[in-house]
């Protein structure tokens, strides 16, 4: 059973989705220089970030890890690990998440 989506638990400049199948979709986001989006996980879907535009800190749980990514890189988040995203530069950021295979959910994290 999938766990509501967290989108409306935060906000962004601007958001759409390219592609949505029943276990894989793929959203464009951008982010202003004081959104992000908050300590989550998913249960068996993994994330891959692909930056677009601007500078995106990512923080990890399990084990504790920090990465910075600039336009061209990416960085994949397994099901399960807790992670927050947010926005490492002065400008907005828009990146690409691929997030599949597997029934999505976001499970926020206090």
């Amino acid at each position: 059973m999938s766990l509501p989506d967290g989108t409306n638990l935060y906000e962004t400049e601007h958001r759409a989705y390219h592609l949505e199948r029943e276990s894989f979709r793929i959203a464009e986001l951008r982010l202003s220089p004081s959104q992000f989006v908050p300590w989550h996980k998913h249960t068996e879907i993994s994330d891959t970030f692909y930056l677009l535009e601007g500078s995106m800190h990512l923080f990890f749980q399990d084990p504790k890890e920090e990465v910075n990514l600039e336009p061209g890189q990416s960085q994949v988040v397994g099901a399960g690990r807790p992670h927050l995203v947010t926005n490492g530069g002065t400008s907005s950021l828009s990146f690409l998440i691929m997030q599949g295979v597997g029934i999505y959910d976001y499970v926020p994290l206090v």
